[in-house]
């Protein structure tokens, strides 16, 4: 039983293969796009607005759509203001302040299982990125929740509490809002599918080894 368990641990601690890790260096180039793109974008269409108010939420900051007569970002806090919905400020925001790391962090911790790393790291970098995925989906709907649904009741006009859609066309009041991912999402997204792909890989070439060491054994 000791010796499976030894044969168990050794299995992972097997080199990456070089294969999975020009894969690794292509997730790390993929997400660097994110630094740049929206996130997410939104859109407000009414009747008083045909042309859309736009806004963008990057990994650092608020971005509404300006023009020479038109900050969107303002027209759409004011627009807030009438419902009883907090502003949208980048302060309430702390995730503006710890994304940008957030990314940047699994960047250099690649960066050392490229160089250093073996099939555990890698291992352990995906199921970390997976529950950071899944917690960053989960955080950016609860904000949408808490913003439609903590609406002051003194404000001017009254709306029943509603939750923006975190993805598709929904009407709320006579406004259709449009929500859907952004570049940096999908490089995002990319950037864990192209880790997953680099793990494939990576476990492919260890069982391999593993297969020709046994052989090697058998043979002798």
């Amino acid at each position: 039983m000791i010796r499976n368990l030894e044969k168990y641990q050794s299995f992972f601690e097997h080199p990456i293969s070089l294969t999975a890790r020009v894969v690794m260096v292509t997730a790390c180039l993929v997400v660097i796009w994110a630094f740049f793109a929206p996130l997410w974008t939104m859109s407000f269409t009414s009747n008083q607005y045909p042309d859309p108010l736009r806004l963008s939420i990057h990994i650092d900051h608020l971005e509404g759509q300006k023009t020479h007569d038109r900050d969107d970002l303002r027209e759409i806090n004011s627009l807030n203001h009438y419902i009883g919905m907090r502003p949208l400020l980048e302060s309430e925001f702390p995730e503006f302040r710890w994304l940008p790391f957030a990314i940047g962090f699994f960047i250099l911790i690649i960066a050392r299982a490229l160089f250093f790393g073996s099939l555990r790291d890698l291992i352990d970098i995906v199921v970390v990125y997976a529950y950071f995925g899944l917690f960053s989906f989960w955080n950016f709907g609860q904000r949408l929740y808490e913003y439609g649904h903590n609406l002051n009741p003194e404000a001017p006009i009254k709306v029943a509490p509603f939750t923006p859609p975190l993805y598709g066309r929904v009407k709320i009041a006579n406004f259709w809002i449009e929500s859907y991912p952004g570049g940096a999402s999908y490089a995002l997204g990319m950037f864990g599918l192209l880790l997953v792909v680099a793990l494939i890989i990576a476990l492919g070439h260890a069982r391999r080894i593993e297969r020709e060491l046994a052989e090697g054994e058998a043979a002798g």
